[in-house]
């Protein structure tokens, strides 16, 4: 069991390496799945992470219950030490896609929250079973789930606990594409490459004011915005994509 980073050129791959167990996530598997975010938001040759489980019967179904209930419940721990797995920490604008195959569930469907593209087998199964033992979705889903899609369609998920097919959550806003089970990875690594082809500067200022502009005043969002924009238009990558689109006008 483990968490399974790989680096191909530009594109980070975490894998979650728990097929047997549904990829459940023990204890010490959720610090090395923080340190893999840590480690890949630390490099700067990589530019987009694919985050997907092992084999095709599930992406994760969450924490491993047998060992993280007991040390929460007993107060041995905090929630709070999953949050680097749950990228729920500052600084982190690379771009993630999930390739979702079989059960995402609880802490899964948490860890799905935290991507930014979502491409999901099409017999894929979604739920939030929380509140049926008694605790609910804080890894991050309290927070970012009506944030994410329409307030009535983000309290049905977690308010009923159900099982949800991957039709009713592409409906709903929480995934971008459904496909075949063979060809989900396929198309979340064909994804990831376009965007690690465009100007990293530019990808990562768009997450930053994805997810920092919202909640502030209209007039301080757009302040804030002149500057993010201000900040890629002399970046190196704006001079190197100008002088080039130059180029092509000269030579046209």
């Amino acid at each position: 069991m483990s968490i399974d980073l790989t680096k191909d050129g530009h594109v980070a791959t975490v894998r979650i390496n728990r097929p047997h167990k549904l990829n459940s996530l023990t204890l010490a598997m959720y610090d090395d799945l923080g340190r893999a975010f840590h480690e890949v938001n630390d490099d700067d040759g990589i530019r987009v992470i694919v985050l997907t489980g092992a084999g095709n019967r599930a992406f994760c179904v969450g924490a491993d219950l047998t060992e993280s209930i007991p040390a929460l419940a007993s107060d041995r721990m905090d929630i709070s030490a999953w949050d680097p797995a749950h990228l729920k920490f500052p600084g982190f604008y690379k771009p993630v896609i999930s390739a979702i195959r079989g059960l995402c569930m609880g802490g899964g469907f948490e860890l799905m929250l935290a991507t930014d593209i979502r491409i999901a087998a099409r017999d894929a199964v979604f739920q939030l079973p929380e509140p049926r033992h008694g605790f609910v979705p804080a890894g991050g889903t309290l927070v970012r789930l009506v944030r994410q899609i329409g307030y009535a369609h983000a309290m049905e998920i977690m308010l009923t606990a159900e099982r949800f097919p991957a039709e009713a959550m592409l409906s709903k806003g929480v995934v971008n594409r459904i496909a075949e089970e063979d060809q989900v990875e396929p198309i979340a690594f064909e994804t990831a490459g376009r965007i690690a082809s465009l100007s990293p500067t530019a990808i990562q200022t768009i997450k930053e004011a994805a997810l920092t502009l919202q909640d502030l005043p209209l007039a301080e969002a757009f302040r804030v915005e002149a500057t993010l924009g201000q900040r890629t238009f002399t970046s190196d990558d704006a001079k190197r994509g100008l002088a080039a689109f130059a180029n092509r006008r000269t030579e046209a």
